[in-house]
């Protein structure tokens, strides 16, 4: 497991609160090259729900039923697979890295699969950025701010590069 702590870890917390890709104030102007993505994973509630609002349809969503650490249930989850990971808040747990990796694999066929994480999904990011396909496009709300979109292939690098500052459990 990884872990980050407030004090040891300041600096990647500071790295961490600043959009890792180009941030959209409104959900909407991304809407072209969300359509556009070859491959799509969102991490969050609030942008999984904006998603199928439009119906667009990740091949993985990562949720954790929270919003802003506020309850959410989502009325309906548009996916016949859903898969469960454990993580608590701060960490990134083997279960969460084993069951993205379970994901990535099982959405070749192109099916919306959702991992609904007991805990927080907040930093699933990172590793979703280190297993997936360079093409990947990878969406998560700013809090506040809006909505962060990525290409994994700009990232991989640095997201290697924060993971290794985690404290290993």
């Amino acid at each position: 497991m990884l872990r980050l702590d407030a004090e040891l870890n300041k600096d990647i917390i500071i790295e961490l609160k600043k959009p890792l890709g180009t941030l959209y104030p409104d959900f909407e102007d991304a809407i072209d090259e969300i359509k556009s993505s070859e491959f799509l994973i969102s991490v969050g509630d609030a942008t999984f729900e904006n998603l199928t609002k439009y119906e667009i349809y990740p091949h993985i969503g990562i949720i954790d039923n929270l919003i802003q650490r506020k309850n959410h249930t989502h009325e309906i989850i548009y996916a016949d697979h859903i898969l469960k990971a454990d993580n608590p808040a701060g960490t990134i747990t083997d279960d969460l890295w084993e069951t993205i990796g379970q994901a990535l694999e099982l959405s070749d066929t192109g099916e919306c699969y959702v991992i609904e994480v007991a805990g927080e999904e907040d930093l699933a990011v990172l590793p979703c950025i280190l297993m997936a396909h360079p093409e990947t496009t990878i969406l998560y709300g700013q809090p506040n701010e809006g909505l962060v979109l990525l290409k994994v292939s700009d990232l991989k690098n640095k997201a290697q590069m924060l993971i290794d500052g985690f404290i290993k459990e």
